[in-house]
C-alpha cells in the first residue's frame, strides 16, 4: 500500500487556498490574526478545535506540558493548544509548503515564543529522550509505513508516565487491490491495520492503558456534513479560490466521504501511557 508521494493526496495539493483565505479577511499580507481566525481551514482533521478540547480534557494539558505533534500540517492544532493552554509545543511537519504556511501563520498569531516548528521526517529527527510529556497526532500516524520505528522513537522521546494520544485510521475489513491503490493514492494510506493489530503494535512498543475509540460512525457524519456544506458555498469558494482548487477539494471531500462510510474503513481515537 506504501506511495512515496504524498502530493498524491488532493488535501495536500494547492497551498495557495490558504493565503487565500488570508486575502479573504482582509490580512493577505500584514496585520496580527488570531487562533479562531484560521480556525475554519488550518485544522485538517475532523471536528476541527472541538477534537484538540477533547485531548485538552483527556491529557489534562497545561501551561507546564510539553507537547510534539507529528504530522503538524499547516499547525492550526499546535496553536490553538499553545494559545488556549499554555503549553510549549514541537510541530513537526514533513511537507515544506506546509512547514513554511505553519511558521508564518504562528508568526502572524504571536505564538512562536510557544511553537517551535520543525520540517523534516519524524523517523529521521533525533529528539531528547524522556522529554515530552505529551505526544499527539491528528490524522497522520498513517502515512508513515515504519510502525514499530515510530512507535519505539515515541516510547524513547516520552517521559516516564507520558501519554500518547493520536486519531488515526484503521479497519474493519482487509480492502481489496483495488481499494488499496485508490487509499494509497488519494489518502496516502502507508499503513492500515485491523482495530486489534493497532492494539497489539502499542502493546509491543510497550505502552500501558491502552484505550481504542471507535469514531467511525462520528467522522462519516463529518464528512456527509462537510461535503454538502462545501457543496451549498461553492460560488463563494469559487470566487476566493478558482474552479480547480474546489473540484480538488470536493474530490478529497468526497473520498473521503464515501470510504468512511462504505463499513471497512474505521477512524479512531488511541491513546496510551509510557
Amino acid at each position: 500500500m506504501q506511495n512515496d508521494n504524498i502530493k498524491s493526496m488532493k488535501l495536500y495539493n494547492f497551498i495557495d487556498r490558504i493565503y487565500n483565505e488570508l486575502r479573504e479577511l482582509g490580512k493577505a499580507n500584514s496585520g496580527s490574526l488570531s487562533v479562531n481566525e484560521l480556525s475554519s481551514f488550518d485544522q485538517l482533521h475532523y471536528h476541527g478545535t472541538q477534537a484538540i478540547d477533547f485531548a485538552i480534557k483527556k491529557l489534562n494539558i497545561n501551561h507546564k506540558s510539553k507537547i510534539l505533534e507529528i504530522g503538524s500540517g499547516l499547525g492550526g492544532p499546535a496553536r490553538y493548544l499553545a494559545k488556549k493552554t499554555g503549553a510549549n509545543i514541537t510541530a513537526v511537519e514533513l511537507q515544506e509548503d506546509h512547514h513554511d504556511a505553519a511558521v508564518y501563520l504562528t508568526k502572524r498569531c504571536n505564538l512562536d515564543s510557544k511553537v517551535e516548528h520543525i520540517c523534516g521526517d519524524f523517523l529521521q529527527l533525533e529528539f531528547p529522550k524522556n522529554h515530552y510529556t505529551v505526544l499527539v497526532s491528528w490524522l497522520a500516524l498513517y502515512h508513515i509505513p515504519n510502525r514499530k520505528k515510530l512507535l519505539n522513537n515515541c516510547i524513547d522521546i516520552l517521559k516516564p508516565d507520558g501519554h500518547f494520544y493520536v486519531e488515526d485510521f484503521a479497519f474493519f475489513k482487509p480492502f481489496d487491490d483495488n481499494e488499496k491503490i485508490e487509499l494509497s493514492n488519494d489518502f496516502f494510506a502507508n499503513y492500515l491495520v485491523s482495530l486489534s493489530q493497532y492494539e497489539t503494535d502499542l502493546k509491543e512498543a510497550g505502552f500501558s492503558k491502552i484505550f481504542i475509540e471507535d469514531m467511525t460512525s462520528s467522522w462519516s457524519k463529518f464528512t456527509k456534513d462537510r461535503y454538502k456544506n462545501y457543496q451549498d458555498n461553492i460560488d463563494r469558494h469559487t470566487r476566493v479560490h478558482n474552479e480547480i482548487i474546489v473540484q480538488n477539494m470536493l474530490y478529497f471531500y468526497s473520498f473521503a466521504m464515501r470510504y468512511l462510510s462504505g463499513g471497512k474503513l474505521a477512524g479512531i481515537r488511541a491513546s496510551a501511557k509510557k
